[in-house]
This record gives structure tokens, C-alpha cells and sequence, in this order.
């Protein structure tokens, strides 16, 4: 699995309305690139775009990976709600995806990465046995199941407390490394945290702004909010 570079260039529009663009926006390879922006701005409607969920977006433009291979079929999206099947168990969501192509659940993978995002011994449990941070560790294990090497991320830990949003934050991180990720985000500390960079987006463009490296303490990341936080007041992002 090579994740790829994502190259975006154009407009989109959903019932005539412009919701972004012309922009530009280039996604490196392997690495996370936080979208925060306001509510309208096009963060969630790129996304779409990305996941191959273009249905009512009319979108001019294009989308190209640095490897010459379509996106089609190499991403996977991982939303704010958890959309568990209720009367399915922890196992059965996490092989849903090769269940409903038609395929054979690979049940030794699914039973690694459920031990992988902490929920060993509760395999046959269903989503109404669980809390909101475990049913949100067994989206992630599901999300991991389909191997896709492009993962996006719309707001997957807002409705999480701030505890069990910090764990998965970081459980993400360790398990998606190496894939090309995208998380959007409202939240400026989380872009700050998660991100390698950052995009500010509006309808109008996507800036990227540079951070110092990686946070290896709470006081980088502070550091890092601070630099986003002048670039998002100062309108210069």
C-alpha cells in the first residue's frame, strides 16, 4: 500500500451556490493535513469530493494523485457519528464493508485490529452495550479493516469528551501511519495537534500555513495553535 500525494484544483457549487473555488490544494503523501476553516467555508464538501461522494456537487475542476492512479477506490471516509449497526455485533461492524461487497471478512485481521484499538473481549458485544468513546474505537477499527491508503476524517472525535477525544486522537495517529490523511476539524488546538500541516480554508482559497515540527509536548502545541490562531485573526490564512 503507497499513499499517495492528492492534487485539487477547481470550484464546486451544490444548487448553484458557490461553496468553494477556483482554489488550489495539494495533500502531501503519508502524512496528515488538518482542514479547519468556518462552518461554510467547503471543508466538508471537499471532503466529499475526495471520498467519491460527489452526488449533488457540481464540481469544475480536478483531482490527480502524484502516482498516476485514480483516487476512486483507494480512499475511505470516517465520519462524526459512528453509524454502527444497532443489532449487529462489535465484529460484525468491523467486517461490514467486505460483507455487504460480497466478500469473505478477513475475521483474523478484524480480530487484530480490534485488540489493536482496546476493546479485546468485547467482540460480541452490540452498540448499545458499549459507551460513546468504545462505539467510536470500533468505527476506527472499521474503518482500518477496509486498508484503504487515503483515510478522511470528517470531525470523528467532536462529540467525544475531552479525555477519550485526546485517547483516540492519539490511537488514530499510531495506527494510521503512513496513510495520506485528512481530518477536518472546527477545532484549532486539535488541527494544531494532529495535523504535519495545515490548511485555513474559506470559499475563496486554501492556505497552508507552516508549523514548527511535529509537537513533542503540550507546550509545542500550544506553540502551533498560537502561530494558527494569528494567521486565522489576522485573516493572512
Amino acid at each position: 500500500m503507497k499513499a499517495p500525494a492528492i492534487s485539487l484544483q477547481g470550484a464546486a457549487r451544490i444548487g448553484g451556490e458557490r461553496i468553494f473555488g477556483p482554489l488550489g490544494l495539494f495533500i502531501p503523501a503519508g502524512g496528515w493535513t488538518s482542514l479547519l476553516g468556518a462552518s461554510g467555508s467547503g471543508k466538508s464538501t471537499l471532503l466529499r469530493l475526495l471520498a467519491g461522494l460527489s452526488e449533488g456537487i457540481g464540481f469544475q475542476g480536478s483531482i490527480s494523485c502524484d502516482d498516476g492512479l485514480p483516487l476512486p477506490g483507494r480512499t475511505i471516509l470516517m465520519q462524526q457519528s459512528d453509524l454502527l449497526l444497532p443489532w449487529a455485533s462489535v465484529v460484525a461492524n468491523v467486517t461490514i464493508g467486505a460483507k455487504l461487497r460480497g466478500e469473505r471478512p478477513d475475521m483474523a485481521r478484524a480480530g487484530e485490529l480490534i485488540r489493536e484499538v482496546g476493546l479485546a473481549g468485547l467482540e460480541h458485544r452490540r452498540p448499545g452495550e458499549l459507551s460513546g468513546g468504545q462505539r467510536q474505537r470500533v468505527a476506527l477499527a472499521r474503518t482500518l479493516a477496509e486498508d484503504r491508503p487515503v483515510v478522511l476524517l470528517d470531525e470523528p472525535f467532536s462529540a467525544l469528551d475531552p479525555h477519550t477525544r485526546r485517547q483516540m486522537q492519539d490511537l488514530t495517529r499510531h495506527l494510521m501511519e503512513g496513510r495520506t490523511v485528512v481530518l477536518v476539524t472546527h477545532d484549532l488546538i486539535e488541527a494544531a495537534r494532529m495535523g504535519d500541516s495545515v490548511v485555513v480554508m474559506s470559499p475563496e482559497k486554501a492556505n497552508r500555513v507552516d508549523l514548527p515540527p511535529a509537537p513533542a509536548s503540550e507546550d509545542r502545541t500550544a506553540d502551533r495553535a498560537s502561530l494558527l490562531m494569528r494567521h486565522v485573526v489576522s485573516g493572512a490564512a
